[in-house]
């Protein structure tokens, strides 16, 4: 029963949350304001009431006493239209008016009567009527009493007029909160939409802003987070095309070969020459391992894709030579000249290698036998160093220069020669990943000259 309960409380919708919120803060104000308009209205009427009595009854205490038949008696009693009045004395006994009611008394009065009190003011619940007594010469006290029920009328309407006033008050509040809430949670309700757009048919379209309030700029956060997963998710599609665009050359290329291979080994074909079959050999070799290269480039990419944050002190001096351990086992055909300027900075060190490395290999790909690979780290007194690597080969044409950090992007030179297309795309990532830039020109020998900037500072003591 209590879990229901609870199932309600969670589901009031916030815009009814918001109209309930300005309904009891308007009831709450207007409760207070009316309380104490009655209560100060009340008071006021009351002490009237007791001034009015005291006047009276100090006119009738001064009045002159007039004969009737047998005894003399106050000229008040003479004049009393709307209120009671009599005459008590010490022994209790009460002396009134002919044909009217003997106002109401109380053992208090007596007190005034002995004289031993000035005045005694109170209200007689049972008849609402309000006493007074006062001193009346010698033994006597007077009483005048009044019926209090014209100012308890009047407060009941004061009272209903308030009352009535409040509920009009609450009314409008909970109107202006419902239409607050209505035009404020509109931005939210818009937003909710879109959500749920997102999770039923995954369209990443941005929602509509208007305003300039926290709403607003909630919707423009999302509208950027919406921007980033529809990028993300177009990366991954071009990825996966490109891939399977790559990946069919050399499956294809695989696939006659070994064909033309088992289809020389039935009985009926004709046999391939021991030059043929080595020639075929060779050529699945070199396909496999443009395929691993691929595959390992692919899987690198996919990696780097995913926002993995690893931040180590690197020594960028080592990370190059160790790049250039690895190139140089790989190309014994290529000089390289060397010069190091020490840096270093927060970062993967494994994936700047990676970068450094793949710079290097591409460098002597595209250098003849013999040729000069120069790669040079430098610091650029601005808060960041750059690694450069220059080769003496063709250059790049123009055509390709804005291109050749694209996936898969191969000039029609490289196209000839080994490798995914992917290798620069990867040194591109890995300076962004890092705070840096990767850009190309043309070196001084006439070669490509590749730069990747990085940020960090000088190392003090380098080994």
């Amino acid at each position: 029963m209590i879990g229901a309960a609870n199932g309600r409380l969670q589901r009031v919708s916030l815009r009814a949350r918001v109209t309930l919120l300005a309904a009891f803060c308007v009831a709450g104000a207007v409760a207070v304001v009316s309380l104490g308009a009655y209560m100060t209205v009340s008071q006021n009427l009351h002490d009237q009431m007791d001034s009015n009595l005291r006047q009276r009854a100090q006119a009738a205490v001064n009045a002159p006493k007039v004969n009737n038949d047998v005894t003399e008696i106050p000229g008040a009693f003479l004049a009393a239209g709307d209120i009671r009045i009599g005459v008590l004395d010490v022994s209790g006994q009460i002396l009134y008016p002919k044909g009217t009611i003997a106002p109401p008394t109380q053992p208090a009065d007596l007190d005034v009567a002995r004289g031993s009190r000035l005045e005694n003011i109170w209200t007689d619940l049972r008849t609402d009527f309000r006493v007074i007594a006062v001193p009346y010469g010698d033994g006597q006290a007077m009483l005048i009493a009044q019926s209090t029920k014209p100012l308890n009328v009047t407060l009941g309407k004061l009272s209903v007029v308030l009352f009535v006033i409040s509920g009009m008050g609450v009314l409008v509040a909970a109107v202006a909160g419902t239409a607050v809430a209505r035009t404020g949670l509109r931005p939210v309700q818009r937003l909710t939409e879109a959500t749920e757009r997102v999770a039923m048919t995954g369209d990443l379209r941005p929602i509509p802003v208007s305003g300039d309030d926290e709403l607003a700029l909630l919707s423009q956060r999302f509208n950027a987070m919406l921007g980033a997963v529809a990028e993300s998710q177009e990366r991954q599609r071009r990825l996966v095309a490109d891939a399977g665009h790559e990946l069919r050359t050399p499956l294809t290329s695989m696939r006659t070969n070994l064909e033309l291979l088992l289809a020389s080994e039935r009985p009926d074909a004709p046999t391939l020459s021991d030059e043929d079959k080595a020639e075929i050999n060779a050529d699945v070799r070199a396909q496999l391992d443009e395929l691993t290269t691929l595959i390992g480039d692919l899987v690198e990419l996919a990696r780097e894709d995913a926002p993995q944050v690893v931040h180590e002190p690197v020594d960028l001096v080592e990370v190059v030579e160790r790049a250039l351990d690895r190139a140089k086992r790989r190309a014994s055909d290529v000089q390289f000249v060397v010069e190091l300027q020490p840096w270093s900075l927060l970062g993967d060190s494994s994936a700047l290698e990676r970068a450094v490395l793949n710079l290097l290999d591409n460098a002597v790909k595209f250098s003849s036998t013999g040729g000069v690979v120069r790669l040079s780290l430098k610091q650029l007194g601005d808060g960041s160093a750059v690694v450069e690597v220059a080769d003496s080969g063709p250059g790049i044409a123009d055509a390709d220069l804005p291109h050749v950090f694209e996936r898969f992007y191969r000039s029609s030179e490289a196209r000839t020669l080994p490798g995914s297309g992917l290798g620069l795309a990867i040194v591109k990532q890995v300076a962004e990943r890092h705070g840096g830039l990767a850009y190309v020109g043309r070196a001084p020998e006439g070669g490509a000259l590749f730069t990747l900037r990085l940020p960090g500072r000088p190392t003090l003591h380098h080994h």
